[in-house]
């Protein structure tokens, strides 16, 4: 029977429905206003990778890179680099800064503005059965630059964004390189002076699998709907959106030797 072979059942998932039918909810009310939507295919990936360097610690690096008609044209680059701290088993914090590369058009010339990032982030976890559930709350200062009339500008706008994403694990079988399946929902509001018609940024709902390739590898790819509101505040983009993203999770750890202690990069 299905609701098995999941390691679930109604009563152990009723607060993350909750939750989600929430996020759905803030959703569809921000949807009801909507006056313009530009709807485009898009296609996202990236390389994250968390290194364990203590039993503590961690060194966070991503590279992202998304594509608006899925492959056709470059929609940005985006690098971020951090450290992590595990408190205990289910909470861990991490914190960092990051780059974004966003192109821009004018005529048939590309250009790319700038946007600096600084990041907080809470992230926490644990089980229901055999699933995973991730609760992560994100605090981003944005410093981005401005475009006005096709041309780039020395002026700067600022935002604080709040992002909270509730995403679930669910495996299919006990064998740890059959594919399970991932589902998220991630709501991003914003506040700053700049920020008038529209606090609320984006929503983000992705469905697909996940798959373990070694100890230390793994993908995630599916279908994700983005539904964003643009600072007129009645202009929306409604990207459907392809993501592929790979986790890379090796650990720097000492190894005792019989005359000497040395740091070697094994994969967990």
């Amino acid at each position: 029977m299905l609701p098995s072979q999941l390691h679930l059942n109604f009563e152990t998932l009723r607060p993350v429905l909750l939750i989600i039918l929430f996020l759905l909810f803030t959703f569809n009310l921000s949807a009801q206003r909507t006056r313009e939507v530009q709807v485009q295919n898009q296609f996202w990936w990236s390389l994250n990778t968390n290194i364990k360097i203590a039993s503590k610690w961690s060194i966070l690096a991503d590279f992202h890179n998304r594509r608006t008609n899925f492959f056709a044209n470059t929609n940005f680059f985006f690098l971020r680099l951090g450290t992590a701290y595990k408190i205990n088993e289910h909470l861990s914090v991490a914190a960092g800064a990051g780059q974004l590369w966003l192109a821009n058009r004018s005529g048939a010339t590309e250009f790319f503005s700038n946007e600096t990032r600084l990041y907080q982030q809470f992230q926490l976890s644990h089980t229901i059965g055999q699933s995973a559930l991730n609760n992560t709350f994100r605090i981003e200062e944005r410093w981005q630059q401005k475009v006005v009339n096709g041309t780039l500008t020395d002026v700067y706008r600022y935002s604080t964004r709040f992002r909270y994403q509730i995403a679930l694990n669910i495996p299919v079988s006990k064998k740890k390189y059959v594919p399970s399946i991932a589902i998220a929902d991630e709501i991003l509001l914003q506040a700053g002076k700049d920020i008038i018609y529209n606090s609320f940024d984006q929503n983000r709902l992705f469905a697909g699998i996940k798959q373990q390739i070694t100890p230390a590898l793994s993908f995630d790819a599916g279908y994700m709907l983005v539904y964003q509101q643009r600072l007129s505040g009645f202009q929306y983009n409604r990207n459907h959106t392809m993501r592929l993203f790979f986790y890379w999770k090796p650990s720097l750890k000492k190894k005792q030797q019989t005359k000497s202690t040395a740091f070697h990069l094994t994969e967990e």
